[in-house]
């Protein structure tokens, strides 16, 4: 086992570039993880890092060695996980990271119902904007919205994604209701700028082509919430995602525009997260099969308007 902890610090100091940044995540000094690759090293007779006092890299060898040693204390870990979950029941601390907006309002209510269900599970979410490295910073999933991005993990869709166009019924009255994009150009816009440009996109209904429109406006948000509440306040028309706008047009505060022109790009979602392994933990697995229930089908807040 003391060869184990050695190769696991081994690679934690690859992964992370520095001996007190693996150490940090290994739970021990800087001195000691210095200490057990050269044990590792007298072990297996060779160098495997060089050392100066600006930075260390991987020596020829020791990058050979490095991604098998990796695959397979994942594969132990993995393994050892599992027969800890033998007898069914999921349990354990679960890390989760999770969008600010849609995991605020509409994750929360299905995380606590989960918490009621597997009572032996304990939850630490972290609720950011930031795309986190789920690996590096210790996650075991997360929820992301759009398409993603990163091949090294699994990704189960759970949901649709849908983006609306957004106005008040004060703000129609005075200004009037856009019928084609191209109408927004005499309009005040308000821009979540989680969307990264000023160009709105539609999909004619005729000919099936995508449309970009070039936006124009003087507010912009790194917040749908605080999107709607502009637009509420009949500042102008707001793109937001539907998870947010949604119970919005159930009350009547805001009203959903150009629908017909409205564009689903292709495996845009809500996906969960996680890295690959060939023993999932069964507390990852609950959480994954239990949020693909619970928003399986049209989602609640893309209901009723």
């Amino acid at each position: 086992m003391q060869q184990l902890e050695c190769q696991r610090m081994f690679v934690a100091v690859l992964e992370t570039g520095s001996f007190a940044r693996a150490a940090a995540r290994l739970g021990t000094s800087p001195g000691q993880a210095s200490k057990l690759v050269s044990r590792l090293e007298a072990d297996l007779g060779v160098r495997l890092l060089n050392r100066t006092t600006r930075a260390l890299a991987a020596t020829e060898v020791g990058m050979a060695y490095f991604g098998p040693i990796r695959s397979l204390i994942e594969d132990y870990d993995n393994l050892t996980r599992t027969v800890k979950s033998r007898s069914g029941a999921a349990r354990g601390r679960l890390r989760l990271t999770a969008p600010m907006s849609f995991g605020t309002v509409q994750l929360v209510p299905a995380l606590l119902d989960f918490a009621t269900q597997y009572q032996e599970i304990d939850l630490d979410v972290n609720f950011t904007d930031r795309v986190t490295n789920l690996v590096d910073e210790g996650f075991d999933a997360a929820v992301r919205i759009g398409n993603p991005a990163d091949t090294s993990l699994i990704a189960r869709k759970i949901c649709d994604a849908r983006v609306a166009i957004a106005a008040s019924p004060a703000y129609l009255e005075a200004r009037g209701e856009p019928a084609t994009p191209a109408d927004l150009a005499g309009h005040a816009c308000i821009f979540d700028s989680n969307f990264r440009d000023n160009q709105w996109r539609f999909r004619d209904p005729g000919s099936g082509e995508v449309v970009l429109i070039d936006i124009q406006g003087r507010l912009r948000f790194s917040n749908a919430d605080a999107c709607i509440t502009a637009a509420e306040g009949g500042l102008g028309i707001t793109r937001v995602p539907s998870f947010m706008a949604g119970p919005r047009f159930k009350a009547g505060a805001l009203k959903p525009l150009l629908r017909d022109f409205e564009d689903q790009p292709s495996g845009f979602g809500v996906h969960i997260l996680y890295p690959p392994g060939r023993h999932l933990a069964i507390k990852v697995r609950v959480l994954v099969d239990f949020l693909a229930a619970r928003f399986r089908g049209e989602p609640d807040w893309d209901q009723g308007w």
